[in-house]
């Protein structure tokens, strides 16, 4: 055990130790954008390719855990390095595995996700524009902490508010409740989505109307009960006991990787009643009395990506006396009980005329390297009378930059007249 964490330690010090390889860093690779200041390595490729180069100079063996993973060689420099396949665009998760132990890249920022903070690359998308930092009025993301009754818990959220939120000081404003997904938290729409650099843009442009946006955790448990089931973890280097994963739930194809440390798994925990109970119950009144809110179900959105399209499906159908606007991004599939042709009592088939009367918007977002569920579920919809709308990110998968685009086709709909 002294020498795994001996090893650990040195690819920690791999910035300070190891400058002069640090210089030889290949022709036209450009270091990633989430590396932390000054550390060239990882590097991407125009072509999508990416060399990691680590200091672990007593390890045995090192692999980069990124979809199918690459196993690292050692350099008489003792340093490790690889040089990958071209990744598809976008966001991606990765960890190393160090003799066994499986440990985040200390020359990059780390993100939360499968329940543990992991490295990240993120390969230059195409349409990145959307997500960019540009020179337009920026709103703020707020951290706000709340006692919930429901769970017995101090909770955490996060709000976003537009540009003009402290000088417009008699606005109200509509708001948006966005859940991540399964192995994520109430960070992830801002680290890993870049919502809040979207919708300043979206604003800037006229394309959407200044709202507030609300980021919390959905794991929620009652006092006594165990989290287990929403706390599950990679393969961690800490001696704890390992929460299972829940039954089907596989890697995302831009997370770590499948047979890697997950992602927010398509198969993961159901929606949950007792994050609905919360949500109604403190959340949403917490919010309305803290902030400037215009009132009513017209002005109160709830959308997620994965795990949390499931909770908004389960938490807004149930509800919609309370929302007008519903949104799964790589979530959306199944709708719930809702949804269920036999259902006959409560049912949206029941009477799709007055469903579509009540939403204002269903929209349908899914990566198109995904497979046709969500297609097939749209078609399935509009056949039925029900009026939604569907959105193929193309070719993506389960991944970051499928939800950031599902977002920006998503967000300029809300709170506008039909």
């Amino acid at each position: 055990m002294r020498r795994r964490l001996s090893v650990v330690l040195a690819g920690a010090a791999a910035i300070a130790l190891s400058a002069p390889a640090y210089a030889q860093v290949p022709a036209g690779c450009a270091p990633n954008a989430l590396n932390i200041p000054g550390a060239p390595f990882p590097c991407i490729y125009t072509d999508g390719r990416v060399t990691f180069r680590v200091s672990a100079p007593d390890a045995q063996k090192v692999r980069v855990r990124m979809g199918q993973g690459f196993e690292m060689t050692k350099g008489g420099d003792g340093l490790w390095s690889v040089t990958t396949t071209s990744l598809v665009e976008g966001f991606h998760y990765y960890t190393l595995a160090i003799d066994g132990s499986t440990v985040a890249d200390p020359a990059t920022r780390t993100f939360f996700g499968s329940g543990f903070y992991n490295s990240a690359i993120e390969v230059p998308a195409r349409d990145a524009d959307f997500y960019a930092a540009k020179a337009v009025p920026h709103g703020q993301v707020r951290q706000l902490s709340y006692f919930s009754k429901v769970t017995g818990q101090w909770r955490r959220a996060f709000v976003y508010t537009p540009p003009d939120y402290d000088t417009r000081t008699s606005a109200k404003y509509p708001v948006l409740y966005l859940l991540h997904g399964w192995g994520e938290d109430e960070t992830g729409w801002t680290l890993q989505g870049h919502v809040e650099l979207i919708t300043d843009n979206l604003i800037a442009a006229g394309r959407a109307k200044p709202m507030l946006i609300v980021m919390d955790n959905l794991n929620a448990v009652r006092p006594g009960e165990s989290a287990a089931l929403y706390a599950a973890r990679g393969t961690l280097t800490q001696a704890v006991v390992q929460s299972a994963q829940p039954a089907g739930a596989p890697a995302r194809a831009g997370g770590p990787g499948r047979g890697g440390a997950a992602g927010a798994g398509r198969g993961g925990p159901l929606a949950s009643e007792v994050f609905t109970e919360m949500m109604l119950a403190d959340l949403v009144p917490m919010v309305e009395r803290t902030y400037r809110v215009a009132a009513g179900r017209e002005n109160r959105a709830m959308a997620g990506l994965s795990m949390g399209g499931a909770q908004t499906f389960g938490t807004a159908l149930a509800n919609l006396d309370k929302f007008a606007y519903i949104g799964g991004f790589s979530g959306s599939s199944g709708g719930g009980a809702a949804f269920d042709p036999k259902t006959t009592s409560g049912g949206v088939y029941a009477d799709a005329a007055a469903f579509n009367k009540k939403v204002k918007l269903l929209f349908l977002g899914i990566g198109g390297a995904e497979g046709p569920n969500t297609r097939n579920f749209s078609d399935q919809l509009t056949k039925a009378g029900i009026t939604n709308i569907y959105y193929e990110s193309p070719g993506t998968a389960h991944e970051w930059l499928t939800w950031r685009r599902c977002f920006y086709e998503f967000a300029p709909r809300l709170f506008q007249s039909r």
